[in-house]
């Protein structure tokens, strides 16, 4: 029996808004964590995934997916098992249907994170496809996301993916090494094949660990740089 694996489906890295370099997120996993796969899916890109993993073969360390997480028109998606770059922008069905043509997974990420009312209300950015996510062909839900402050939207999410009949996931969205497996995926089998099975098969354990109190403070220091940053790109124009 190949026995139960874990897998975090849902990391960034320098290579978008993260703080760890690919090599750094991978060198950590394999030496400090009980993870047996993981998925690099920065903002819009695939670079830091395909880095990531050219490492990981290279070094023998945790198996890697290739991912991105899109922003689509409403909300973000993860695809996974991904060949090339999925251009943002698109509408989020046209999203989905990108993902599928190229033989990836998609999933909705944290659907009820800012959804496109909220975001009028707070004049945010819209982060979740809320209910919309129900109608459309994800072969997923992240129903555990474990950035701090979305225990009601991944009770939401989990709600969503029950009504809707797709599998539930789990993914940290970790911005910081800190953050990494704190949400996870539990699968039957430990390589990235066996954990694709399962998510087509509906077949998957969502789990969420608890912050230590110092992995919390480094969470709320790179928040806050990461507002910084934010408030000043919204000063240069266009």
């Amino acid at each position: 029996m190949a026995g139960r694996g874990l897998a975090d489906l849902h990391l960034h890295t320098s290579f978008s808004d993260g703080w760890p370099s690919p090599e750094e997120v991978v060198d950590h996993v394999t030496a400090a964590t009980n993870l047996d796969v993981i998925a690099v899916t920065d903002h819009d890109t695939i670079e830091g995934a395909l880095r990531a993993a050219e490492y990981s073969a290279r070094t023998a360390g945790v198996p890697v997916i290739v991912g991105e997480e899109v922003s689509s028109r409403q909300g973000h998606i993860l695809g996974l098992f991904l060949e090339r770059r999925v251009r943002p922008g698109l509408s989020a069905a046209e999203t989905v249907d990108e993902i599928h043509r190229q033989g990836g997974i998609a999933i909705a990420a944290h659907p009820f994170w800012r959804t496109e009312r909220m975001a009028e209300r707070f004049r945010g950015a819209v982060h979740g496809l809320g209910w919309l996510a129900a109608e459309l062909d994800f072969d997923a839900v992240e129903v555990e996301n474990s950035t701090p402050g979305l225990g009601l939207a991944n009770l939401l999410a989990r709600r969503l993916a029950e009504g809707s009949g797709q599998a539930a996931v789990g993914g940290s969205d970790a911005h910081i090494i800190h953050a990494i497996g704190k949400s996870t995926t539990g699968f039957q089998g430990r390589s990235p094949g066996a954990l694709r099975s399962a998510i087509e098969r509906g077949a998957t354990i969502p789990v969420r660990s608890r912050y230590e109190v110092g992995a919390l403070l480094h969470y709320l220091a790179w928040g806050f740089n990461h507002d910084r940053v934010a408030t000043v790109l919204e000063q240069v124009p266009g």
